[in-house]
């Protein structure tokens, strides 16, 4: 079993994705019981069925955005086919992954066993990187304007909740731009002189003990940015604007599960989409794979000013809609993946099993 293949198996452990669900599931039905809100279940049934069916459509929309980029960025290399695999994948690794680390060394190893050659599966996924932060970056300042400060919720919190909100956000917000901004400045402007910085960085003598790490991370630099060097404007166009519709599609589905249980107004839709912008950019800086257990205790706090009782039940729903279900189609699309790009004689099944159980 080779390097890649080991990496792969141990992203996606049996334990990875239990902790996430076990975290999810205890959130969710803490919220139900402390309050002895179980009987909030039932009102699914008087839910608006048109906008649930919407916001499946939504989901279904955004994720054929997601792959249209990944196969418009790789140039068309990747089929249909292959480009469904690897999003799938991508967000099942995603979901096991704390959000501040997310999948993108798994993603990394995806696509390079898709057949692109390791520089361009770098240069890939460090651009849909840049390309998501960027997004947050523009779409943030605007939120705020827009929103004159209604953004930041302050349903059942405390001016000193509030407060310590406002400071999650901006501390998300400010790392988020400073590697963002890095990150461009490596890959498009001076990456030799990036590799450098951080061997320099490196000889300082309580940082050596990273400087293979740094010379090996430096060269990853310099050999996307040589992959992305002469894209023309049309590139960067489709790469922009399927950027734009995904996330917008991602924070369009919970408009429409709130729609659902409650009127809303198209003021309050602008308003629950500017939330939900500040709401994820915060969940960033989650500790637990896919932010699970803590999306699902602050939700109530930026929603609940629209669901009131509903809260609860929306967040169950939107979990259910947005997260479980990679963790069930990753280990689905996972073996047959496996099988595909290593081979199924290179699959030893016994040292696989043994590899899973870890």
């Amino acid at each position: 079993m080779d390097q890649n293949q080991k990496t792969i198996l141990k992203s996606f452990s049996p334990i990875k994705v239990l902790i996430p669900v076990f975290l999810g599931l205890g959130a969710t039905a803490w919220l139900f019981i402390k309050d002895d809100k179980l009987g909030d279940l039932a009102s699914i049934a008087d839910a608006n069925m048109w906008w649930l069916a919407a916001a499946l459509v939504v989901l279904v929309i955004r994720d054929l955005g997601y792959i249209y980029r990944i196969r418009s960025l790789t140039d068309k290399f990747l089929s249909w086919r292959n480009s469904l695999d690897v999003i799938m994948l991508w967000e099942f690794a995603s979901a096991v992954t704390p959000s501040v680390v997310g999948g993108t060394t798994v993603a990394t190893i995806i696509l390079n066993k898709e057949g692109i050659p390791l520089g361009k599966s770098l240069a890939y996924v460090m651009l849909t990187a840049v390309l998501d932060n960027m997004f947050f970056i523009v779409a943030a300042p605007i939120a705020l304007l827009l929103t004159a400060g209604e953004v930041f919720p302050t349903f059942n919190l405390e001016p000193s909740d509030v407060a310590k909100l406002k400071s999650a956000f901006y501390i998300s917000y400010s790392l988020i731009a400073v590697y963002t901004f890095i990150m461009i400045y490596a890959l498009f402007v001076r990456p030799r002189a990036f590799k450098w910085l951080l061997l320099k960085l490196t000889s300082i003598k309580f940082l050596r003990k990273w400087r293979v790490n740094a010379f090996q991370h430096g060269n990853e630099i310099v050999w996307a940015s040589q992959q992305l060097k002469g894209k023309n404007v049309a590139y960067w166009s489709r790469a922009v604007l399927a950027t734009i519709f995904v996330w917008s599609a991602r924070y369009f589905l919970l408009n429409c599960l709130i729609a659902a249980f409650t009127d809303v107004t198209l003021a309050e839709h602008a308003l629950i989409i500017s939330r939900n912008l500040i709401f994820w950019i915060v969940m960033l800086i989650a500790i637990t794979p896919g932010g699970a257990g803590i999306v699902e205790m602050a939700f109530p706090s930026f929603f609940g000013l629209f669901l009131g009782g509903f809260s609860n039940v929306v967040v169950m729903l939107y979990r259910l809609i947005t997260y479980y279900p990679y963790l069930i189609l990753g280990s689905i699309f996972l073996p047959k993946w496996i099988a595909k790009v290593f081979g199924r004689q290179a699959v030893d099944k016994e040292e696989l099993a043994s590899e899973l159980k870890r």
